[in-house]
């Protein structure tokens, strides 16, 4: 479809204040103008960073310490780097020690919060700590949540491990979600629920699990819809004894009400 014919770019103006999609770029002969081309390449090459930046955990965990949950635990995945990381997804989804978490826990959590670097550790610095406290806010007050802990080179599964380590029968990941052209520091929630802690890490898949995504204020999701999202569905998990495809977001509909 052609763009209209404009003596201004006033047309396309208005419309890139609904999306964050490349539109209307226009062009100079066959090719596209410089600045968009400049533009371009500044988006790739920020999500190059945001992939490969590694994530300061001691920092993270001096931030986490103000959630008012204890002492945050790190955790990292078999990966040795980020390099591998990033070829082996598989590393990631596997602890390499988890002792010292085990040492910590009472068994009396219901819930755990793990802050994951995920694809873009830059997301995870950005929204992380903010996101984990609007979500405390937003949980009932009857719901007992573990300390947090930091993973790092961290893919979601990780936390299934966690989960069992802890005791606790719902898991929630903040986690760094694959940058884009348009988003570079975008976070999302998964959430697992089992009704036996003993079955956390066997056979659990996607179809298990409910996801939050795009949550970057100001330009994506914000922080307390988010939270009131997650949750509804942690009191969702526990009322139905599962999670995932047979769980609804109803926290939309429980608004209109």
């Amino acid at each position: 479809m052609s763009a209209p014919e404009r003596s201004d770019d006033s047309f396309w103006d208005a419309l890139r204040t609904t999306t964050q999609s490349r539109i209307g770029l226009g062009r100079t002969g066959d090719a596209l103008p410089t600045r968009r081309v400049l533009e371009f390449a500044a988006a790739h090459a920020a999500a190059r960073d945001a992939v490969h930046q590694p994530l300061d955990a001691d920092e993270l965990v001096a931030r986490a310490r103000d959630l008012g949950l204890g002492e945050p635990v790190v955790v990292t995945s078999r990966a040795a780097d980020r390099g591998e990381y990033l070829r082996r997804p598989d590393l990631g989804r596997v602890p390499a020690d988890l002792s010292d978490l085990e040492a910590t826990s009472d068994g009396a959590a219901d819930v755990a919060l793990v802050l994951a670097d995920g694809l873009s550790p830059r997301a995870l610095t950005d929204h992380g700590v903010a996101l984990a406290a609007a979500v405390l806010a937003a949980l009932p007050p009857d719901v007992i949540v573990a300390p947090p802990v930091i993973a790092t080179q961290t893919r979601v599964a990780l936390g299934d491990h966690v989960a069992r380590a802890l005791g606790v029968r719902t898991l929630l990941v903040l986690i760094g979600e694959r940058p884009g052209l348009s988003v570079a520091d975008s976070l999302g929630i998964y959430l697992t629920h089992r009704a036996d802690p003993e079955d956390f890490g066997a056979g659990i898949t996607d179809a298990h699990r409910n996801c939050i995504s795009n949550i970057h204020p100001p330009e994506g999701l914000g922080y307390a819809d988010a939270a009131r999202i997650a949750a509804a569905l942690v009191v969702g998990a526990r009322r139905l004894g599962r999670s995932g495809v047979d769980l609804k977001d109803t926290s939309r509909a429980e608004l209109e009400d």
